[in-house]
């Protein structure tokens, strides 16, 4: 080495740098010098102004707490554990002594990319700067993770009740045991006192519910769910659904939710279908009553679908047997039988038999000598003895008489309906109308929104079925 050249022109120490001159540019401190020239690995100094945004992050990081369940993606599978990224600015590490835990099946199903749930055991990091999390305690945890999906999603799904208690009803959502409160149950009024409440929450276990969950409060094993929400939802979503799929000349099954004097309603499991009292049976019908009570299940035939008014029509009558399909094997010309008067006009009498079928009496057949109206001789809605002089099934036509019906005859037929009707009283068998509250009544009326019948009325198709006058 030649006493002229200095450590520092040889490059094997740094070079020394004067101070900086007011003025002029300085190099950085840090900064190595080679032969001269600056090495590539050389790391600059950090501008004070870089440090706080750093600082900043770190402070603001929200730092994972124990218990927690979170859902991250796994980015290896290695033989000492998993490591999943949560997030976070540290990727979790589920241990290979946990992994044995879940099972052989469920690590051979398991790939990078996968999503997974994992339960928080250590949020500080270990010596390899990783979140220690649990997949096995997870999976033990993940209906909570469902309830918190559905809670989010606010997804309705159906649940089985089980039990209840003096608040309410139990619903199983996998091992959690959820709690439906009397306020959040459909039918179940703030009246009602504890004793019928206890009876209705009784009737209701082994029934499954559309069910909300809507909260979720792990910490405390508290699971709140809601039937009066979720029906409300599913109810709407199930009509849509009706109005779409239900096609004229469908069957279906419902349950008589309403009983109005112009016809019921059925509920179909999300919409409500009309049965105009027309469309309840073959029988004439006074009051729907009659035919149905609320609760009762029943098979109706779709008569009519209006998607642009949202209305449904439905018959209970047709799906029954037509009994003129049958008349003339059940009826025979001469049999005596017993009808009741449902409408005069100007040429005769109408009236109808226990099957339901209607025929004509002629004014000619009323009496001997020929009234000049039926009023004359019969009433509406009373009840007589009758001959059949004419079936004609094709044509929906039977002839009826009242004075070809003998004295005896006449005596014997009322000595049986008054027996008929001595034990019809003692059987409970004539019941009453069933009275609506004005709110059940107001209801009623805007599901229905107009008493239009659905099919033409009996009475028109017995007038329109008369005999001409011979």
């Amino acid at each position: 080495m030649s006493d002229n050249v200095s450590p520092a022109q040889e490059g094997l120490v740094p070079e020394e740098k004067a101070p900086a001159v007011e003025g002029q540019q300085s190099t950085p401190a840090a900064e190595m010098t080679v032969g001269g020239q600056t090495a590539d690995h050389a790391v600059p100094e950090t501008a004070q102004d870089d440090v706080h945004p750093m600082l900043a992050e770190e402070y603001g990081y929200a730092q994972p707490k124990r218990g927690e369940i979170r859902v991250g993606h796994v980015i290896s599978i290695n033989p000492d554990g998993i490591v999943v990224d949560l997030g976070l600015k540290r990727e979790g590490f589920i241990p290979q002594d946990d992994v044995r835990q879940v099972g052989e099946e469920a690590l051979a199903s398991l790939h990078v990319g996968d999503e997974i749930a994992v339960f928080v055991l250590r949020p500080e990091n270990d010596k390899e700067g990783n979140v220690l999390v649990s997949w096995h305690r997870a999976r033990q945890e993940q209906d909570w993770v469902d309830a918190q999906r559905l809670h989010d999603t606010g997804e309705v799904w159906e649940g089985k009740i089980k039990g209840y208690n003096r608040g309410g009803l139990i619903a199983p959502f996998g091992k959690i045991r959820g709690f439906v409160p009397a306020s959040q149950i459909t039918g179940i009024s703030r009246r009602m006192d504890a004793t019928s409440l206890q009876a209705h929450l009784a009737e209701m276990v082994g029934q499954t519910l559309p069910l909300k969950v809507i909260e979720v409060d792990r910490n405390n094993r508290r699971l709140i769910l809601s039937e009066r929400t979720a029906r409300r939802e599913w109810r709407a979503q199930r009509r849509e659904t009706l109005l779409s799929e239900l096609q004229e000349g469908d069957r279906v099954h419902g349950v008589v939710s309403n009983i109005c004097d112009f016809g019921v309603f059925v509920d179909l499991g999300g919409t409500d279908g009309l049965v105009h009292i027309s469309e309840l049976s073959w029988r004439r019908t006074a009051h729907p009553s009659e035919v149905v009570k609320v609760g009762d299940e029943v098979e109706a035939y779709v008569l009519r679908v209006d998607r642009e008014n949202r209305r449904i029509g439905l018959s209970l009558r047709l799906t029954e047997p037509d009994p003129w399909q049958t008349a003339e094997q059940t009826y025979a010309v001469g049999q005596l039988v017993t009808g009741t008067v449902t409408k005069m006009i100007a040429f005769g009498a109408f009236a109808a038999l226990d099957d339901g079928i209607e025929g004509l009496i002629h004014v000619s057949e009323l009496a001997d000598e020929a009234p000049q109206h039926p009023s004359e001789v019969v009433s509406q809605g009373q009840v007589l003895p009758l001959k059949i002089v004419k079936v004609d099934s094709g044509r929906r036509r039977m002839g009826l008489s009242l004075k070809r019906v003998t004295a005896e005859e006449w005596a014997r037929w009322e000595e049986c309906h008054k027996a008929e009707e001595g034990k019809a009283d003692a059987d409970g068998e004539l019941s009453e109308a069933t009275v609506l509250s004005a709110e059940e009544e107001s209801a009623a009326k805007e599901l229905s929104s107009e008493e239009t019948p659905l099919d033409v009325a009996a009475d028109e198709q017995g007038e329109e079925s008369a005999p001409q006058e011979e």
